[in-house]
């Protein structure tokens, strides 16, 4: 039995088959790929590998900008050809025929992002070749001024090319630094010269920087000798004790040497402006020791002599100050001057120390109290009686007794020495004599049986011309 055909209403219609994907220009999606937009994915209709692949491109082009390696640029580019060849290959299978419409919108976008990037490309090998060329000739302001034209594009279509740029302003930013502790340097500052010879190694590590290091190190040693010949000595002792490295900066050892011998005359001639003789006396010294030929060789045996004289001339007026009798100061212990005048024939001048009771009656011409002008010293000791003169009677006014009174010499104890030399000439006792005997004298306690004659300046100028002549 056959069962009667159901009636069919609205809701009993078949279903309507889904649209089937749209022909695709092969060319277009290939070229269109090729501006690494995801042009091509947007022409066939799949605006889901569009944003996949701008979600691969982007990254890619980012990492190149900032890794700036070759290797990321192989990356870019086999990403480049995978998109390409992708589109191609998915176009194919619903392979439609020409639309000249695509076709020109995927070249109008694909042909200007491929030129711009061969532009930038070859501007940065352009500015590259600027970069270059001002680093050899040792210019970092033209290098940062050639480097200062990159621009974020330059990072991206030629990235490697723009990283060297960028490491070879680093190079100059470092040189900057150390000049500038080399500057520091320049004062006296010995750890602003070791930082700044440490960065100027660290910058010739790089190859490629030898003019631009040479340059920097040619401005530092064209600024000496300084305007302080003792800090230019302390900048030479360090450039010579430098370790070399066999490379440019031991140039500076060979500076060094040839200011060397100025800077330790101009030094000691310095300090011996202030007075600081021994110092001044040890630059003279490692002048003729280190540099016994140079030419200032004379110069500093005459600042040799000057010092030693003054270091004399000091410790003999140390002496005179301490002074105070026979056994102290510079009698106890004399010292040579060996600028004082010479000792010659008749009356020299002398320093007389010690007790001053009859050397003060002296003629002003045979002392002085200028060591530089003396050329005896004659230490005087207190007075005691000499030989006797005369015997009188005197009779005490209140005893009425008669006491026979002996007049003596004034007899005083000197030290002669010569003062160039520093030997004793004589050691001896000066006899003054004088006059005795008057009708009366003063006394306290009693008539004394011995007293002293009474000198006139003639008897001790008489006394001491055997002690100031020759």
């Amino acid at each position: 039995m056959t069962c009667p055909p159901r009636p069919t209403g609205p809701d009993d219609e078949p279903p309507t088959p889904p649209p089937s994907p749209e022909a695709s220009d092969v060319l277009a999606v290939a070229v269109g790929n090729a501006s690494l937009l995801g042009v091509g994915y947007l022409l066939m209709g799949r605006p889901v590998l569009f944003w996949a692949a701008a979600m691969v491109t982007v990254p890619l082009l980012w990492m190149t900008a900032s890794v700036a390696e070759t290797w990321c640029e192989l990356l870019l580019l086999l990403w480049w050809a995978a998109v390409v060849a992708h589109g191609w290959l998915l176009a194919r299978r619903r392979q439609g025929g020409p639309r000249l419409g695509r076709r020109l919108l995927a070249l109008g976008l694909t042909v200007p992002v491929l030129l711009a990037a061969g532009l930038l490309r070859l501007d940065a090998h352009g500015i590259e070749d600027d970069v270059t060329e001002a680093r050899e000739d040792g210019d970092c302001e033209a290098v940062t001024s050639a480097q200062d034209r990159v621009r974020f594009g330059h990072r991206i279509a030629a990235a490697p090319v723009a990283a060297r740029g960028d490491a070879v302003v680093d190079a100059c930013e470092r040189l900057g630094r150390a000049e500038h502790e080399l500057t520091t340097g320049l004062n006296g500052d010995l750890g602003g010269l070791d930082s700044g010879f440490r960065l100027l190694a660290s910058v010739l590590e790089d190859p490629g920087n030898e003019k631009t290091v040479r340059a920097s190190l040619d401005r530092f040693l064209g600024r000496l000798p300084t305007g302080n010949a003792c800090d230019t000595v302390r900048i030479t002792d360090w450039l010579r004790a430098r370790k070399t490295g066999r490379n440019i900066l031991d140039r500076s050892f060979d500076t060094a040497s040839r200011l060397a011998p100025a800077a330790l005359v101009g030094c000691g001639d310095d300090l011996a402006d202030t007075q600081s003789w021994p110092q001044a006396r040890a630059r003279y010294e490692r002048l003729l020791e280190e540099y016994p030929d140079d030419g200032h060789a004379d110069r500093a045996r005459k600042g040799i002599r000057k010092a030693v004289l003054a270091l004399e001339l000091e410790h003999v007026e140390e002496l005179v100050r301490a002074t105070n009798g026979m056994t102290s100061g510079y009698c106890a212990k004399p010292a040579k001057y060996t600028g004082a005048p010479a000792r010659r024939k008749g009356t020299n001048r002398a320093l007389f120390l010690g007790d001053d009771e009859y050397t003060g009656k002296l003629p002003g011409g045979w002392r002085t109290t200028d060591p530089e002008k003396a050329a005896l010293v004659v230490c005087a000791g207190p007075p005691g009686f000499g030989s006797a003169v005369e015997t009188c009677p005197y009779r005490n006014d209140e005893t009425r007794e008669i006491t026979n009174v002996t007049f003596r010499k004034v007899e005083v104890p000197v030290k002669v020495y010569e003062l160039r030399t520093g030997e004793r000439l004589a050691n001896r006792k000066v006899q003054i004599d004088g006059s005795s005997c008057p009708t009366l004298f003063l006394t306290y306690g009693g008539v004394p049986s011995d007293k002293y004659v009474t000198p006139s300046d003639a008897d001790v100028r008489d006394a001491f011309s055997s002690v100031v002549g020759r």
